[in-house]
């Protein structure tokens, strides 16, 4: 049980919250005196998690139907984006794609609007539930059901999940987005980026993982990294594609089929 977040719930959703807290091994909290640090929240038609005390920023939560990933639908992230050409989708050709860094799924979102199919491999469970939360109420919304569609939801660690894939079910692209200290990385506000790090603690599996993914993938791997950070675990890239703020490190795992 993790005693840094508890679940609660306004009214009518009790039944849910007191279920995902069963599910999760979380104390559910008819009132929140005192309160943990993070409350799971089931409020608004929407599962978020919200800080606690003096000051506390606005709930963090899923969302591919309205927000910033509208707004990245609706300009059309086109095949051309440095997301996109990291990714390998060229012409016709869609990669079959791993996001093996979930958070809150953006990328995997705009990577599933470009026609890709993508799993998303998630490790904590409380992520995992807000992205469960996220898909369920895309895959209701007419602007978002087909995209959605193409996403699916792993919970695991990544690495030993990838060392289990038989070699049919390994993607073409597996693409990472660590979590780094300084902002550009998991496209994500500082707020939410904030909250990430203070429940989930700094993470130090980056070059293991890059390496396990470098064995696991079909054509290539891609780290997305703030722009002037250093190569993940100290393992340069083939190539990279910059963008204002960020830029893809790729790593070829195959020669590129226009190479011949």
């Amino acid at each position: 049980m993790n005693p840094s977040v508890a679940i609660t719930a306004e009214p009518g959703c009790e039944h849910q919250a007191r279920r995902l807290a069963q599910r999760l091994g979380l104390e559910y909290m008819d009132h929140h005196d005192p309160a943990p640090p993070f409350l799971l929240q089931f409020a608004k038609g929407r599962l978020q998690l919200q800080q606690t005390g003096d000051k506390a920023p606005g709930p963090v939560y899923v969302e591919f139907a309205q927000g910033k990933a509208a707004h990245r639908r609706r300009q059309g992230e086109g095949r051309k984006t440095p997301l996109a050409r990291a990714a390998g989708r060229k012409g016709g050709f869609l990669p079959d794609v791993i996001d093996g860094t979930a958070g809150l799924g953006q990328d995997a979102f705009v990577l599933a609007t470009l026609g890709c199919r993508v799993r998303l491999v998630e490790r904590s469970p409380i992520i995992h539930a807000l992205l469960e939360d996220g898909l369920r109420r895309a895959a209701a919304s007419p602007q978002t059901g087909e995209i959605v569609s193409r996403m699916s939801l792993v919970l695991a660690d990544t690495a030993e999940y990838l060392r289990s894939l038989p070699a049919p079910a390994r993607p073409d692209t597996i693409y990472l987005d660590p979590m780094y200290p300084h902002r550009g990385g998991k496209a994500l506000s500082k707020k939410e980026m904030q909250a990430l790090q203070k429940l989930l603690g700094e993470d130090r599996s980056g070059p293991g993982l890059l390496h396990v993914a470098r064995q696991t993938a079909g054509k290539r791997v891609v780290v997305k990294r703030p722009r002037k950070a250093p190569f993940l675990g100290g393992q340069r890239a083939d190539f990279q594609i910059c963008a204002p703020n960020t830029r893809f490190d790729v790593y070829l795992t195959a020669p590129p089929a226009d190479s011949a």
